[in-house]
């Protein structure tokens, strides 16, 4: 097999797409084309040479590996090419970012040539991404007095490799472009249903928004070349939903500027804007590439001579333009004095966006530099024994006396490094803080993967506790794309340390478990602080935070993340629940409840939701933890009882076992070092020493919302209200309507039960509510689909003993089979129950859809426009969000039923009860 002449055939292929030839990771093709290189009459010399120098990713790629190999050859003169000389080798070498380029800087370094060792020592003065074995090599070469070692290790105390690095301008011309009216998803800017080709940065670029979208950037480029397009998303949020690195890289791709020439399709700096700021998790990932996000402001509440909001018809605040930013629209982004500038006219204040930690990162490229800058530093003085300067801006440490902690101010003071002894921090503060749990997700994993090799880590951080890599959200159709990826994905993550849903070697059954839910089992204490790649990380122990691929990377190379603590919102309850309702609608009802008390202000947006749950244990509480994520909430934390969280750790041990036992556990053990972490944590709250985790009596919240169970009379529905007046109303989580709006004659045309918003007991529920409806009418007749997916195998492990998936099998027309997986996306639904292989489906829209245009009845997260349905001419998919025994009745009436047929329906039927704790539940 000729690999150079199957590249070659490739790159013909991807011209038909309009694409460029894919980047190289692979040794063989690489040192193919070494050899083509130094045969100087080969006739595929020239582009061979070309292929070598700007088209071989860096890190830790195998193919990196071989081009620093021929690097060294050709400055210690083993090899002569005209076009590559010494120098430019070196050069070659500063941008491969780490692993085998260091190895190589280090033996250049610290070898017999003088010359050449300060070569290498230049450009290792530069280099952040070193690891343990690259810092032993300094340290013993220093302890036996090289210069040259002492020299390199000088210049890392000073921080060079940031002091060096040019300014930031003072100011930065942008011309605007508007993405989208109302919140703009980052399923927009990288869909969904591409997931499989978000490795592959050119070609994944091809479906940020629309060709057309695309088209008007680049005549905004051509108009106005010396400024950045900045994207808007106008009257709304920039990149709410998931945790999308991808939806940054291609706006980075469209707008952004090459990190390196040597380094093909990665782009950095993108600039972007929200009338309502960008989505927490996006601006995250914003700072990962070195890029701006601004909180623009252009829309402001409308009020009176009084100065009262002026409201519409519907209780709504009418919205007034302060300042237009229509698409070409020119400004001017001082960053000197931190505004806002249309011409001459200052505009509005941009000093959030430009705090010292960011104007770090834009002048580092990217937030990973500083983190590993900061790391080489101290390291660097420590081994010297000298004080290391202070360079980067000092982190801010909030300390109010005679105050109280909130739940989460409790686990960033626990978990934080680098802050001053003995300082109690409050919100507000900017903190490092070790990671317990990471989570990575499949259709992300693969660029957490390539982060992982370009910042040339080859192992997971020690001091993480555990960390999964799910096969979640390629559950639903074994297709060739999902074939080619995933166990290449497993492999990597596997070799790495993640414990991986799919066994590389084929010793243990494959599982596609939704990974929130697997990740809520193997957090074993409330006091974790949780990583992982999707929007819905947000587990009902401890304080998860849902990340980027870049994000979740760093976290499992350092065990390390940075954020500043966030603000907390107190939400506890009052009341009683009815009979007939369950939790999901108080999960509904919170959300209204908080709007209307609130004045249509989301208090929950960007904020911690501190839930005083108490009663619940963590299935079911995960229910709310989840949702928070559709609240536009930062994170959320439970706080329970300390008998309920027994119980629940209980229940998390029993499911890591089951782990351990299918063979799941590694080398290092890491599943049984979280049985006997849960173990220990048990006992400290049986014995008093640690009680379960609870806020402090004078803690101080950005808000206090009470629930009153009181007020919820009947299920509650998130409608994703696709034909209001008002854009930027469509598709927010925010409309909540009581089932009685509907008066029982909306058309369902598919319902779907499943994905991470359910637990063990909606299963139980839908085959109680089946039986229900046989013993009323003689027979269960579905006239709409229904399509369920249990979040989790030990679940249907669970209900199979239990005998209710009998009963689900019973009513099914379809039955997930994993020794014959589908092939295809399901493009037809007949009128039966699907009972599909347990993942994400229909909830990721990347696999399986509803028709084009249906209106879908779902126990979901997501109404986000195209996601789970697509519009088609004349009719809008509609995605409405609903508890699970709304989704059963719907599908079998074929229509939204009225209360009094649900009432009926549920009754005797044990739903998610919850009643308010009767404890104090603050210390």
């Amino acid at each position: 097999m000729n690999t150079y002449k199957d590249y070659i055939q490739e790159i013909e292929e991807r011209k038909a797409l309009g694409l460029h030839p894919k980047p190289i990771d692979g040794a063989e093709l690489v040192s193919e084309i070494i050899s083509q290189i130094k045969d100087l009459d080969n006739e595929y010399r020239e582009d061979s040479l070309k292929f070598f120098i700007y088209n071989t990713l860096p890190g830790t790629t195998s193919a990196a590996g071989e081009k620093a190999k021929f690097l060294k050859e050709i400055i210690l003169g083993q090899s002569v090419v005209k076009e590559i000389t010494p120098a430019f080798a070196f050069e070659l070498l500063s941008h491969m970012k780490g692993g085998p380029s260091i190895e190589v800087l280090l033996d250049l370094a610290l070898g017999n040539d003088v010359a050449i060792a300060k070569e290498a020592a230049k450009v290792l003065k530069t280099q952040v991404f070193l690891y343990e074995a690259d810092t032993d090599r300094l340290v013993e070469a220093f302890k036996n007095n090289n210069e040259i070692a002492k020299d390199i290790l000088e210049s890392y105390a000073q921080a060079e490799f940031f002091t060096k690095l040019p300014e930031v301008a003072d100011e930065i011309k942008v011309v605007t472009f508007i993405a989208g009216e109302g919140d703009i998803s980052t399923d927009l800017l990288s869909p969904g249903n591409q997931a499989h080709s978000r490795s592959d940065r050119e070609l994944h670029g091809q479906c940020m928004i629309t060709p057309q979208a695309q088209q008007e950037i680049r005549d905004l480029q051509a108009q106005h070349p010396d400024k950045s397009v900045m994207l808007i998303a106008e009257k709304g949020t920039m990149g709410v939903g998931s945790s999308r690195m991808s939806g940054v890289n291609n706006v980075a791709l469209w707008t952004g500027k090459q990190a390196s020439p040597y380094i093909p399709f990665v782009n950095i700096a993108p600039i972007v804007g929200g009338t309502n700021g960008i989505s927490p998790i996006f601006l995250t990932t914003v700072d990962v590439t070195g890029g701006i996000g601004l909180d623009l402001k252009n829309w402001v509440k409308k009020v009176d001579a009084n100065g009262n909001v002026v409201r519409n018809e519907n209780d709504e605040p009418i919205l007034e333009q302060a300042y237009s930013v229509a698409t070409g629209t020119v400004l001017t982004i001082n960053i000197k004095e931190k505004k806002l500038y249309n011409g001459d006219q200052e505009l509005i204040d941009i000093s959030k966006a430009f705090t010292p930690q960011k104007m770090e990162f834009i002048k580092a490229g990217g937030s990973y530099a500083i983190v590993f800058g900061k790391k080489l530093q101290t390291f660097a003085a420590k081994t010297l024994g000298v004080t290391a300067p202070v360079v980067f801006a000092p982190s801010k440490e909030v300390s109010i006396e005679g105050q109280g902690l909130t739940a989460v101010e409790k686990i960033f003071n626990r978990n934080a490094v680098g802050t001053t002894p003995g300082k109690v921090l409050h919100a507000g503060s900017d903190v490092r803080v070790e990671v317990n749990i990471v989570g990575s997700q499949d259709t992300t994993g693969l660029m957490t993967a390539q982060e992982l090799e370009s910042m040339a880590a080859t192992v997971i951080s020690p001091i993480v506790d555990g960390a999964y890599q799910s096969g979640c959200h390629t559950a639903s159709v074994w297709d060739k794309k999902a074939q080619a990826n995933i166990p290449k994905l497993m492999k990597f993550m596997n070799d790495f340390g993640l414990i991986t849903a799919r066994d590389p070697k084929g010793v243990y059954h494959s599982m596609t478990d939704v990974i929130h839910k697997v990740l809520n089992d193997i957090t074993i204490d409330e006091w974790a602080i949780i990583i992982g790649g999707d929007s819905h990380t947000r587990m009902s122990k401890g304080v998860a935070f849902g990340a980027d691929s870049g994000t979740v990377a760093l976290a499992l190379a350092t065990g390390e993340a940075s954020m500043p603590i966030p603000e907390s919102v107190k939400v506890t309850f009052k009341g009683d629940m009815k009979g007939y309702m369950d939790f999901r609608d108080v999960v509904h009802a919170t959300q209204a409840q908080m709007l209307h008390q609130f004045g249509g202000e989301n208090v929950f947006q960007g904020r911690i939701i501190e839930v005083h749950i108490g009663t619940l244990t963590a299935d079911q509480a995960f229910t709310f933890t989840d949702w928070t994520a559709e609240m536009k909430a930062k994170a959320s934390i439970c706080i329970s009882e300390d008998d309920t969280l027994i119980e629940s750790l209980e229940i998390a041990k029993g499911r890591i076992q089951i782990m351990i036992d299918k063979g799941m556990d590694n080398d290092k053990h890491v599943l049984q070092g979280l049985i006997n972490k849960a173990d220990k944590r048990i006992t400290e709250i049986k014995t008093s020493e640690k009680p379960a985790l609870t806020p402090d009596a004078n803690a101080k919240y950005y808000a206090e919302v009470v629930v009153d169970l009181d007020q919820i009379a009947e299920p509650m529905i998130a409608d994703p209200d696709v034909n209001n007046a008002d854009v930027s109303k469509r598709y927010t989580h925010d409309t909540i309507r009581p089932l009685s709006f509907y008066g029982g004659d909306k058309k369902v045309d598919l319902g779907f039960i499943g994905s991470c918003m359910v637990h063990k007991g909606d299963m139980k529920i839908l085959a109680q509510m089946l039986k229900n409806v046989e013993a009323q009418t003689g027979k269960v007749e579905f006239k709409a689909p229904l399509v369920v997916a249990p979040p989790t195998y030990n679940i249907v492990d669970e209900l199979k003993a239990e005998g209710d998936w009998e009963v689900l099998q019973k009513y099914s027309g379809f039955e997930f089979n994993d020794d014959a997986p589908k092939g295809a996306a399901r493009t037809e639904y007949e009128n039966m129950l699907y009972l599909e292989r347990p993942g994400c489906n229909l909830c990721m829209g990347n696999q399986e859809k509803a028709a084009k245009g249906d209106t879908v009845m779902a126990t979901s997260t997501r109404l986000f426009q195209g996601r789970v349905v697509e519009d088609k001419e004349g009719k809008k998919g509609e995605s409405l969000l609903s508890s699970t025994p709304v989704v059963v009745l719907s599908t079998i009436l074929g229509r939204t039923p009225t209360i009094e047929e649900y009432t009926a329906a549920v009754d005797g039927i044990n739903l998610t009860k919850f009643a308010p704790s009767n404890k104090s539940l603050v210390m």
